[in-house]
Order: C-alpha cells, then structure tokens, then sequence
C-alpha cells in the first residue's frame, strides 16, 4: 500500500497537474525498488485507459485510474516505464521507455542508429607514461620505479600504501561514456564522471595536505584524518574536507562550480574572490556556487539526490536549458548532438533519464513523439532542425 499523498501525486503527474515538489517527492519515492514496481503497474494502466478513452480529463482519468488500480495491485509487471507530460511552461520528461518501445507506441520507422565513440580509461604515471585501463579483471598497477604501488579490481583503482614508497603523481582520465571510480592511499573513494579526470598523489606524505586536482564531476567519500586537510581544487576554488561525503561538478563548459554536500562538513575558498570572504562552509544538504565570472560563492539548501543519481545511472535536470542537457547527453552516451534550433536551446525543462537503460535513438525517438523536435541521424551525428 502506498501513502494517499504519493497516490494524489501520482494522479498530478498523470493529468499534467504536477508541479517541481511533486516530481522531487516521486523521485525520491522511487528510489526504492519496492516503491518503483508499484508505480510501473500504475503506470501500465494508466497508458491502457488512456489509449482506450483518449482523453485526459482530470477526473475521468483519475475515476478510471484508482478503479483499475485496486482491482489490480496484486498483479506483478515486468514492464519498466516512466512517463511523460508537459504542465505551464516548463517540459516535464521521465524518460523509460523499456514499455512504450515494446509495444510500438513510440517506434521511429528509421533504421538508423548512432554507434557511441569506445574510448579507452587512461591512467598517466608520473614518468608521463600512459597506460589504458580496462572496466573488467585485475591488473597491478607499476610505478615508475618499477614497484607495485596499487591494484585495479574490474571499474576501480585501488592504491595502498608502501613502506619507502616513492611519492609521484597520477592523473586518472574517464572519457564520455563511462564512469570509474578510485580508492586513494588513505582510503578515501572517488567515484569520477563521465568527461573527467582526476590528478593526485599515489602515496599522501605525514602531516601534509592531502591535495587533489579535479576535472568535470565525482562523488567523494573522504576518510578524516586529524593531523591531515584533505583538498579538493578546482580551478580557482579550493574545496577543503572535514571528513565527509559530496559531489563536485566543475566541467570546462560550466559558468560555475557547485559542491553538494552528502554528510560531513566542508569549507570553499578561492583566493580569485572579488570579496574578501572568508571560508563559505556548508551544511548536509546544502550546495555551494562558485561563479567563475565574478569569484562569488553561494550557497542553497537542495535535494541533494537530484546531484548524485549520475552514480545510478540517472540523469535528473530541474529547470534546466536543452542546451544544457544536450551536452550532458553528449558526454554521458559519447556521441556528438548538434542543435540548430536556437529557440529550444534556452527552453526549461525538468527530466530524469535513465541512461543505462535508455539508447540516445529512444532519448530523441520520445522527444520527437512527444514535443515534435525533429532530429536526424547523419554520419553517427543527431543534428536537432
């Protein structure tokens, strides 16, 4: 059974009448596996009635949709879907399209397909040799000198600390298209994006600051250590760690750098402030805004799932440009998106993309079928007209 306020939420998103709160309380809902098999069956129904009646007056739909419903909750689905509808001026897109494209309501007669760009994880030694990383088995990782200075189990490094260790810097780089995560020699995880790359120490000296350098977007989950800062830099802003969990977005295309922070406490300074400000800390729950143009920091309370589903394979955008998500699109599925209609590059909308199990073809089929965008695919590029 599920609550009577999910139920009416549920009931908003259908007929259109869903506003942000809405859809962040149904995202969080549905982050348990439990939670989202009961919204598949809603989902399932509500596609059969609507097919049926077409139409989509408020209390019809939702008469027809509770009715069904409990005559039909014990019923198990094995089909996925999320949906999708457009309410006031800003896009509403759940994308999920495992059950529409099975049931050819959404089928795009074109044969052609984009083939994703297979580039290679690449891991630079302080020597500046380079070494490609695969996303499966287990392999030593070399040092310079020759010594064995950590290991790689299938999607991650791992670097434990060796006696008379000698210290140098590694540079791990994660194309478009993947994701790899690192376990550092003091224990702390990062988990890197799609797009980025990471620099750091391969062994942290005793009472020194533990310093970084991030490119592009990772979660990191930092082990505290007393006698020992742990850095995050990021072009012009230092995030400086307490011992915690947060994720850092700083791609080359961002206007600003923004730090969501999970648990734990962390503090951001950047000697390029216009102000003289002191150290900006924030809260659990809380995201930090670095401008880059004028070197101001702010921070917001957030839902701080919206900026770590990346990790689960999800997209989430609220009140986001296209312009925006097309280039998130770009890096996450590695493939190249040209957009020449300027009018829908400053459009807003709210999405949520399942990008692992969703092809770029049914992300754009669903945006053609639904807001009329009209794309094609020529020589493994999407060109928007």
């Amino acid at each position: 059974m599920i609550s009577k306020d999910i139920e009416n939420r549920i009931i908003k998103y259908f007929t259109q009448s869903a506003d942000v709160e809405d859809l962040d309380v149904l995202n969080n809902w549905l982050l348990d596996d439990k939670n989202h098999k009961i919204f598949k069956s809603y989902v399932k129904t509500y596609f059969s009635i609507n097919l049926a009646m077409n139409n989509s007056e408020f209390d019809k739909v939702k008469a027809k949709l509770l009715k069904e419903i409990n005559k039909d909750k014990k019923q198990s689905s094995k089909i996925r879907m999320l949906s999708v509808f457009k309410y006031a001026a800003i896009a509403v897109l759940f994308l999920g399209l495992g059950f529409l494209m099975k049931n050819k309501l959404l089928v795009n007669e074109t044969a052609d397909v984009v083939v994703p760009r297979e580039d290679s994880i690449v891991l630079e030694l302080g020597n500046g040799e380079q070494q490609v990383i695969t996303e499966t088995g287990s392999a030593k990782i070399i040092g310079t000198s020759g010594e064995v200075i950590g290991n790689k189990k299938d999607d991650q490094l791992i670097y434990e600390p060796q006696e008379n260790q000698i210290l140098e810097y590694n540079t791990l780089s994660v194309p478009n298209g993947k994701q790899f995560g690192i376990v550092l020699s003091d224990g702390t995880r990062v988990h890197l994006n799609a797009g980025s790359s990471i620099t750091y120490p391969t062994v942290f000296e005793k009472d020194v600051i533990r310093r970084v350098v991030l490119r592009g977007e990772a979660f990191f989950d930092v082990i505290h250590e007393n006698n020992r800062q742990f850095v995050v830099n990021v072009q012009d802003l230092d995030v400086k760690v307490y011992g915690t969990k947060f994720n850092v977005t700083n791609y080359n295309e961002d206007k600003q750098t923004e730090v969501v922070l999970v648990e734990g406490s962390v503090g951001l300074s950047s000697k390029e402030s216009k102000k003289d400000l002191e150290e900006v800390f924030l809260e659990p729950g809380y995201m930090g805004v670095f401008n880059k143009t004028d070197k101001n920091i702010i921070n917001r309370k957030v839902n701080t799932a919206l900026y770590t589903s990346w990790m689960n394979g999800n997209l989430v955008f609220r009140n986001v440009s296209f312009e925006n998500i097309i280039q998130k699109l770009e890096r996450h599925y590695n493939v190249v998106i040209i957009n020449n209609n300027v009018a829908l590059a400053n459009e807003k909308f709210n999405a949520t993309i399942e990008t692992k199990h969703e092809t770029i073809e049914e992300v754009f089929s669903y945006f053609n079928k639904v807001y009329q965008i009209e794309y094609q695919i020529v020589e493994n590029k999407i060109i928007i007209n």
